[in-house]
């Protein structure tokens, strides 16, 4: 039975090239897009193993729109890659009043997860596997539950804590899951992609030439990356392995920046998160 795998900011970057090298080890790669433009040159690189849905992770009524698209096409999912992320620049606000960042990095991936649960699960050993980054440790201080909900402006230079900040939640959200999920036969796994050069701060203006200069010094090499999301979706190395964090170079496991190490502060996050999405 052909595996199913449901990829997230798959356009891009390390999306693009790990739903590329998933089609090409045999996998039906559901991936999702926000551009029709680059989505329709996905769909002609990836050929039949590639089939494209288009949806804005910033509007969650677009994330519950497409779980109900995956789950009416496909009778099962084998494994959900959370890749798709935000450093933004300047403060923003969705469209549901939420902070961008927060949004797309990590309310999206926590409510598109638990979405295609049913779908997992019918699944014979499912993975979810989420794009995290040890920016994390650079998150400044977390407080809950008005981190999820706060819009605080900040500057190019203050970003850097609102990001970390965004990707520590993305960290406790997969460690959480993986407790939540013991025993189902789904196994959740999160990772650190290492600096890559592609898509580099796209916002700045600057990011265009300096992409080409640290890709001609073989700085920030994207393969890496998407080597270590592939394998932490197909891989039989890491079949029913859970809980884990990783990072490159190879697949070595991590210890996550606190306060993602605290299991009380993670199952909180989630009643959190679940309050502010059900609400």
């Amino acid at each position: 039975m052909q595996t199913t795998v449901v990829i997230t900011g798959a356009t891009g970057g390390l999306g693009r090239l790990a739903a590329l090298d998933l089609a090409r080890k045999g996998a039906h790669v559901v991936a999702v897009a926000r551009d029709p433009g680059k989505a329709e040159r996905l769909r002609a690189e990836g050929g039949a193993g590639v089939e494209v849905l288009l949806a804005d992770l910033g509007r969650l009524a677009d994330v519950r729109r497409l779980a109900r698209e995956i789950t009416d096409r496909h009778g099962h999912v084998d494994v959900l890659v959370n890749n798709a992320g935000l450093h933004a620049f300047t403060s923003r606000t969705t469209p549901d009043g939420l902070p961008e960042m927060v949004a797309v990095n990590y309310l999206a991936p926590w409510l598109l997860t638990r979405e295609l649960l049913p779908a997992l699960r019918r699944a014979p050993a499912a993975r979810v596997v989420t794009v995290a980054s040890e920016a994390a440790r650079r998150h400044g201080t977390l407080r809950l539950p008005e981190d999820l909900t706060e819009t605080v402006p900040f500057t190019a230079r203050g970003s850097s804590a609102d990001y970390g900040r965004s990707k520590l939640l993305g960290i406790m959200f997969s460690l959480e899951l993986a407790r939540r999920l013991t025993g189902t036969g789904v196994t959740a796994n999160c990772l650190n992609p290492g600096f890559n050069t592609t898509g580099l701060g796209r916002e700045l203006r600057f990011a265009a030439p300096l992409e080409k200069l640290l890709t001609r010094l073989s700085i920030g090499d994207p393969a890496r990356g998407a080597a270590l999301i592939v394998a932490l979706a197909a891989d039989p190395a890491f079949a029913g392995r859970t809980g884990g964090y990783y990072s490159v170079p190879g697949a070595r496991p991590i210890r996550p920046a606190p306060p993602a190490d605290d299991p009380g502060l993670r199952a909180r996050l989630w009643r959190e998160t679940e309050r502010l999405l059900d609400g």
